[in-house]
């Protein structure tokens, strides 16, 4: 057994989650032109969840964000290398080396249910493992041309049922799918 996993994320029209560099400049840029109080459904899907699980070069990019975002959720960097969990963060935060199915074994004994997932090479290893459930992506209109890629290069195609798009006023056009496989 193990908890639901599920991703939420945002991605250019080419597909990158992030400049080569781990930028989001382009992402904050976009970000300017949403209405003040619409999310595109974040704050919905975050209460959906019981615990995050991020790779470290996402967790060292959320850590310039002020406040923290996940005040209160239990969050799991995936790193092999360590990483250095602030004091303030301590409480809620820590860090495994662990392969994703023992990780999730190990949540779900813990009494998590629905995991959030973050983060593009964790997203793709979680994927090639086939332990995702469910993906939603916002697509920004943006063409960056090269970056850090939400999907990378697959050994095996993983299908996928669509459950809806939203297109927004303001450009964004986001896709909700679950993993059928």
């Amino acid at each position: 057994m193990r908890p639901e996993v599920a991703v939420f994320i945002a991605t250019s029209l080419d597909g990158y989650i992030a400049r080569s560099d781990g930028s989001i400049d382009w992402l904050d840029a976009a970000n300017e032109s949403v209405p003040e109080g619409e999310d595109c459904g974040y704050a919905a899907f975050f209460e959906t969840v019981d615990t995050l699980v991020m790779g470290r070069l996402s967790f060292e990019t959320v850590l310039q964000f002020d406040p923290w975002p996940y005040a209160g959720t239990p969050v799991v960097v995936l790193s092999s290398r360590g990483v250095t969990i602030p004091d303030r963060l301590k409480p809620t935060v820590t860090v495994s080396s662990e392969s994703p199915a023992e990780l999730l074994e190990r949540l779900f004994r813990e009494g998590r249910r629905r995991v959030y997932l973050d983060g593009g090479v964790t997203i793709q290893r979680f994927l090639a493992a086939g332990l995702v459930d469910e993906i939603t992506i916002t697509t920004i209109p943006i063409l960056l041309g090269e970056g850090r890629p939400l999907f990378g290069t697959m050994s095996v195609s993983i299908p996928l049922k669509h459950l809806g798009t939203t297109a927004y006023d303001f450009g964004f056009v986001q896709s909700r799918y679950a993993v059928t496989e």
